[in-house]
């Protein structure tokens, strides 16, 4: 799915990306690039879309999202205050094994991290055992150059690769060879959704983003994302009711319930029941 394609700056005589970002918000629009990203979280907190599904996130976690996957860090509503004090600080590697890289990822001895990379190009959650190896490894980058700088590049492909069983971001199936309008329009789309999920969204208002009928959208959206818009709407208002009972920064779940867009406390427990696995109460009390 070409979703906001996407160009990475990349220096003449360099063949890995390295940047850092202080801002007050994320970048908002779902997106891709060609080249596979490595990005930890040093400040900042929201939900994640990566794919077909979706995350919370916060300070303190690395992601690595596969080439071409559609993505994008959600910063919550208080960052975009007037008045707001919040900002996040990133560390993020780009690279491409298919470019400059493709000659040192075609070595014999690079075989097993080339087929790591394959075999997760749906990205993952860095696991807390390695993060203070890899978090090392991400400042060690920012702060070199040269053959130091790839040496511990190696090192870093290194200490990932040997991590098994991780648990990929998103679906497999998730769309990735659909044409640039139509991706910015599924784009589009997700983004009104995101945006405006604590609202009465209805079906005809959804569609008209997409300039479709409802009819009409109703297959589109369910061909290019696997989800109908009732599921992929509840979903967002889950995730953003779970990060309001994590906080402990509400006035009772019922509260949540109404600020998150749901009309109904009962729909609202069946629905939060049926996504996370259990009652609103529950999660509340384990996290």
């Amino acid at each position: 799915m070409k979703v906001l394609p996407f160009t990475i700056p990349v220096s003449h005589d360099k063949t890995i990306i390295v940047q850092t970002e202080d801002m007050p918000h994320f970048y908002t629009h779902l997106h891709r690039h060609k080249e596979i990203q490595l990005t930890w979280i040093q400040e900042g907190e929201g939900t994640l879309v990566a794919g077909m599904n979706m995350h919370l996130f916060r300070a303190g976690e690395i992601y690595l999202f596969g080439a071409n996957m559609p993505h994008v860090f959600k910063s919550d509503p208080e960052y975009f205050l007037n008045d707001s004090t919040k900002k996040i600080r990133t560390i993020t590697v780009f690279f491409n094994p298919q470019d400059k890289l493709a000659a040192l990822f075609d070595l014999p001895e690079m075989k097993n991290v080339k087929a790591f990379l394959e075999s997760y190009d749906c990205g993952f959650k860095v696991p807390p055992q390695i993060f203070s190896d890899i978090s090392g490894r991400l400042l060690g980058l920012l702060n070199s150059d040269g053959i130091d700088q790839l040496m511990q590049f190696l090192q870093l492909l290194k200490t990932l690769s040997g991590v098994k069983g991780l648990e990929p971001l998103t679906v497999n199936s998730f769309p990735r060879s659909i044409n640039d309008n139509e991706g910015m329009r599924v784009a589009a789309i997700y983004n009104y959704i995101i945006q405006n999920y604590n609202k009465a969204l209805t079906l005809e208002e959804v569609a008209e983003q997409a300039y479709m009928t409802p009819h009409a959208f109703c297959r589109y959206f369910k061909k290019h994302t696997r989800y109908t818009l009732v599921s992929f709407l509840n979903k967002v208002r889950i995730n953003e009711a779970c990060k309001l009972l994590m906080s402990g920064s509400h006035n009772g779940i019922a509260a949540i319930a109404y600020s998150c867009g749901f009309n109904s406390i009962t729909n609202f427990n069946r629905v939060f029941k049926s996504i996370t696995g259990k009652s609103p109460r529950n999660y509340k009390d384990q996290y």
